[in-house]
């Protein structure tokens, strides 16, 4: 019998393949970075090829690891960046441009001509997502616009559009020979497509954004049998499918209403469970899908997203030089014993939550002849833990129920300073699991639970242990002070484009 799950974790600047055993501990890891491509400023793509070629590179690398083969897994779940946006040919298999990338900005004319009618809100009641260059619809419809020949093959049913769940899923149970066109409710939500309550591609806004029907994949569960893989996974079933944020509330078994977790990637993304209660945000959150596993009730989640988190980290040590590994910036930090005054606010490609501001640049506020280097890295890691409480204090207000600890995951909760400084901005404890990687841990879950190798989500929970905890340790006087300076400095973000 089986003994493991996969998970494929596609994710913006890598891709990984893990395997797990029953009891959600982690046996094999392989992980590539692919190309980041920046055409213009604001633009940001991936070659969809390139990205599938890292899929069975790692495959085939976790599998050689431990020893196993396809045959020794149970299922495989997918995990994924999840805005970010493939159009291909039904017939060839190859995408007609390269992915735009969720961080991407180009379709900000489109947002604005949509925003004049109805303002940034328009479609929120529909899809609980603003109008915003982050989401998968504008993009396909900018994609249509502007390759050649693009639009007149989507009006014949040639082209498919997809999330990258739905382009390694497709690819992974047979591409142009039998190829399954599947995405999950959690990716749907995430298109400003889909309908939140009825959970079907939104017919209104298709015909808004000029996008047919056809190129849509079917919306599906996040834990159900979609296909079955081929090539070095042959005859396993392909059974999970969860956008990363998603993934990660569900690695970390928040399937209780109130339960929260923070995910440190290249951007950061609070997720607070609302249970099967669609909860509209008055504070600037996204209301989303939480998961949906087989026939159950949907279950719906707020969420804080964070465009710019370890991706600054990543411009320290790529743009700057000023470390040579992300690792190396805990201790600059550590090199001084305060930010010296400096405020640094990393909107690169605008401010997602709670502002929405697309013409918002970066800025760092506060400098001095005193400021070194040390400083900067301080006020980088600082920017985190200052841009998650503001989508805190938005959580709080919209779900009217305060939070009392933060499960936390992702590559950067290995940074103990931050970790430190995020318990004593929020006031509250932070929490890291045993396993940290619960994006990929909780794809695994989602799609063992699809073909019985768990039998109920308590087995899951039971899984889950606590790695190390913090606890607030500042004066409330420093903390709002500092937070009132945090905040001005992010008002000279605002409004820097101008139109």
């Amino acid at each position: 019998m089986a003994q493991y799950v996969g998970a494929l974790d596609q994710g913006t600047t890598s891709t990984r393949f893990m395997i797990f055993d029953h009891a959600g501990q982690v046996v094999a890891m392989d992980q590539k970075e692919h190309e980041q491509i920046f055409p213009k400023p604001g633009w940001v793509e991936h070659d969809p090829a390139e990205i599938w070629t890292r899929c069975g590179e790692v495959i085939r690398g976790a599998l050689a690891k431990a020893g196993l083969t396809a045959k020794d897994l149970a299922a495989v779940g997918i995990t994924n960046q999840r805005e970010t946006t493939v159009v291909w040919d039904r017939g060839t298999g190859k995408p007609i441009h390269n992915a735009i990338v969720w961080q991407d900005t180009r379709t900000d004319t489109i947002i604005n001509e949509f925003a004049k009618d109805g303002g940034q809100d328009r479609l929120r009641a529909k899809v609980g997502l603003p109008l915003a260059t982050y989401f998968s619809g504008p993009k396909v419809k900018w994609i249509l616009d502007n390759v050649a020949g693009a639009r007149a093959k989507a009006d014949a049913g040639d082209l498919l559009f997809g999330n990258i769940d739905s382009w390694c899923i497709w690819n992974l149970t047979g591409g142009v020979k039998g190829g399954v066109h599947v995405t999950d409710v959690t990716n749907a939500s995430r298109t400003m497509l889909m309908n939140l309550q009825t959970l079907e591609w939104d017919d209104e806004i298709l015909k808004l954004m000029g996008i047919p029907r056809s190129m849509l994949p079917t919306i599906k569960a996040s834990s159900e049998v979609y296909g079955t893989a081929v090539g070095d996974l042959a005859g396993i079933p392909v059974a999970g499918d969860l956008g990363d944020q998603q993934a990660a509330l569900f690695g970390q078994t928040c399937f209780s209403a109130g339960e929260a977790k923070n995910t440190y990637g290249t951007g950061c993304f609070m997720l607070l469970n609302t249970g099967t209660k669609v909860v509209p945000s008055k504070s600037g959150l996204l209301t989303t899908l939480g998961y949906k596993i087989g026939n159950q009730p949907a279950i719906y989640a707020l969420e804080g997203s964070i465009a710019i988190t370890g991706a600054l980290v990543q411009w320290l040590r790529d743009n700057l030089g000023m470390i040579t590994s992300s690792a190396d910036v805990e201790a600059l930090a550590k090199t001084v014993d305060d930010n010296g005054g400096v405020y640094f606010v990393p909107a690169f490609s605008g401010l997602f939550a709670p502002y929405w501001k697309s013409e918002a640049r970066g800025v760092i506020a506060g400098l001095t002849r005193y400021v070194n280097k040390g400083h900067i890295a301080r006020a980088v890691l600082e920017a985190t833990a200052w841009q998650t409480r503001e989508v805190l204090d938005a959580m709080n207000a919209d779900s009217g129920v305060p939070l009392t600890a933060l499960k936390v995951d992702g590559g950067m909760v290995y940074n103990e300073l931050l970790m430190q400084f995020q318990s004593d901005v929020l006031n509250v404890p932070v929490i890291r699991p045993k396993v940290a990687e619960t994006t990929a841990l909780g794809a695994a879950y989602a799609a063992g639970l699809a073909t019985g190798f768990w039998a109920a989500v308590e087995d899951l929970r039971a899984n889950w242990a606590k790695d190390k905890e913090w606890h607030p340790k500042m004066d409330a006087a420093e903390r709002d002070k500092e937070y009132r300076l945090w905040k001005k400095a992010v008002t000279r973000t605002f409004d820097w484009l101008e139109a």
